[in-house]
């Protein structure tokens, strides 16, 4: 079982974490936060969130509608980062 890799402990520190990058890709096409809301139908907190990356659980269905909306990929949206 190579590159399998076992967590005992729950610390990002060991198995790093996932970055949203919502806010890079709203900012580099020049689209409001409100914008968005109104082009998707999500609450504005909802976007607010995923936007400054506080968000513990990703709501599948926020980002395929982000995803359509945007029409990109899902990394382009999500970025996994290993622990340095």
């Amino acid at each position: 079982m190579d590159g399998v890799r076992s967590i005992i402990t729950y610390r990002m520190d060991e198995y790093g974490s996932v970055k949203v990058k919502l806010a890079e890709v709203l900012n580099r096409r020049g689209i409001t936060r409100n914008r968005l809301k109104t082009l998707t139908g999500v609450k504005y907190d909802v976007i607010d969130r995923y936007y400054q990356n506080h968000v513990e659980r990703v709501d599948l269905d926020f980002i395929a509608k982000v995803c359509y909306v945007l029409n990109c990929k899902i990394d382009d949206l999500l970025e996994y980062e290993s622990p340095e």
